[in-house]
């Protein structure tokens, strides 16, 4: 198919119509690349956390815990929070107001602190003993201006043992009091179920709930964003209620899958030469979704 002219792509976001107009491979790789899709919930939750981020410094500062299924859009809006408050380089240092750091799987004091190390750049030695650690991460966290901590999957404390898992929570507790910054916590409901844990800190983190989505005008709204952000040169016919239906229903209901979804079926619209996402290039997409994804694994397995 030839390349679409100026009055053919108004279905698309201007970013997206300058690279429906570059050969397949260029338009595959931009399809396949990560791209911020805005949704109301989103928009809420970097409200949010930009309302942290200038909160004056007191003793007992709020916090927030975004809580939601696996692969339904916390990271990203991590991420696109993050991005909006890059590092500042200094003649004398480097200042980072945002730091996000991941819970470690296995979870402990020391190997939180380590994390926190590694993701300031510092150089860490094999034997610190706790208090040592405790010590640097509190200097470095200063020296950098860190404004906001963002810990990811904090739903991995639940798998420590009791005696860590307290300890860990009265860290957090420690942390915000010390430095006087708002604390953000990102997991599932198990995330929830480990703050539960401690009256003190349930009274800190304010929840912040990302549910599965549903076939309502919100998800319409989405639908319509994706399809304007993929370059190709047809319309796709895919922000209706029953589409919706179709798509949450195939990809659970999470915005992860349901990208990866309309990803695959952009692939083989180009691919195909049918330039939209519609019912023949869904029927023609790679993707299977979790429950299938499981059922062929358990097929190999048997």
């Amino acid at each position: 198919m030839n390349a679409a002219g100026p009055g053919e792509l108004a279905h698309l976001h201007p970013a997206a119509r300058e690279i429906a107009r570059l050969p397949d491979d260029q338009r595959l790789a931009y399809v396949r690349s990560d791209r911020w899709i805005g949704y109301p919930r989103a928009a809420a939750a970097l409200e949010r956390l930009e309302t942290l981020l200038s909160w004056p410094a007191k003793q007992r500062m709020p916090n927030l815990l975004l809580i939601g299924p696996t692969n339904n859009g916390k990271s990203m809006i991590v991420e696109k929070f993050r991005r909006c408050h890059p590092a500042v380089a200094h003649p004398d240092r480097e200042e980072t107001p945002v730091l996000v750091v991941q819970m470690p799987s296995e979870p402990s004091v020391g190997r939180f602190y380590t994390a926190l190390l590694a993701t300031l750049g510092a150089p860490l030695r094999s034997r610190y003993r706790v208090a040592e650690l405790e010590h640097l991460v509190l200097r470095l966290l200063r020296a950098a201006g860190v404004r906001v901590l963002v810990i990811d999957e904090l739903h991995n404390v639940l798998s420590g043992r009791n005696g860590t898992r307290r300890e860990f929570l009265n860290l957090l507790r420690y942390l915000g009091n010390e430095l006087r910054i708002p604390l953000v916590g990102v997991g599932t409901r198990d995330a929830y179920l480990a703050i539960r844990a401690d009256a003190q800190l349930e009274n800190r983190f304010v929840p912040f709930p990302l549910p599965p989505w549903e076939a309502d005008a919100d998800a319409c709204s989405l639908l319509a964003s994706f399809a304007a952000s993929f370059p190709l040169r047809r319309p796709s016919p895919i922000a209706s209620a029953e589409m919706a239906g179709y798509l949450l229903t195939r990809s659970e209901g999470t915005i992860g899958e349901l990208a990866h979804l309309l990803t695959d079926a952009a692939v083989a619209a180009i691919d195909s030469g049918e330039e939209a996402i519609n019912q023949r290039t869904l029927l023609l997409a790679s993707y299977a979704g979790p429950g299938e994804r499981r059922r062929m694994f358990e097929r190999e397995l048997g």
